[in-house]
């Protein structure tokens, strides 16, 4: 049986990728045409380091696995660390850094 939640009752619950990593908390529901649209978290995980210094990203709701006691959501479409570190050389070696 499907469970229905209450979107207030979403707030403020940790998130966590596929592979079990913690990654924040859900701080807002961006809602359009009556549908959830996207979710605001507040990173707070060891996954945050590599998005240069931003205190929460916005996950498009397609992302998000599942909703229960916590929320999961898909590694696989987040950027990666190593991805950001290839991006840091490029831009050393161009600024002679």
């Amino acid at each position: 049986m499907l469970k229905i939640k209450k979107l207030s009752e979403v707030l403020g619950k940790a998130v966590y990728t596929d592979s079990g990593d913690h990654f924040g908390e859900i701080e807002e529901v961006n809602l359009v045409e009556n549908k959830v649209d996207s979710w605001r978290i507040k990173v707070s995980g060891t996954l945050g380091s590599f998005l240069g210094g931003a205190r929460g990203v916005v996950i498009p709701h397609q992302f998000v696995k599942a909703i229960g006691d916590v929320c999961i959501i898909s590694k696989a479409n987040l950027p990666m660390q190593e991805d950001n570190m290839e991006m840091t050389e490029l831009h050393e070696e161009e600024f002679d850094l």
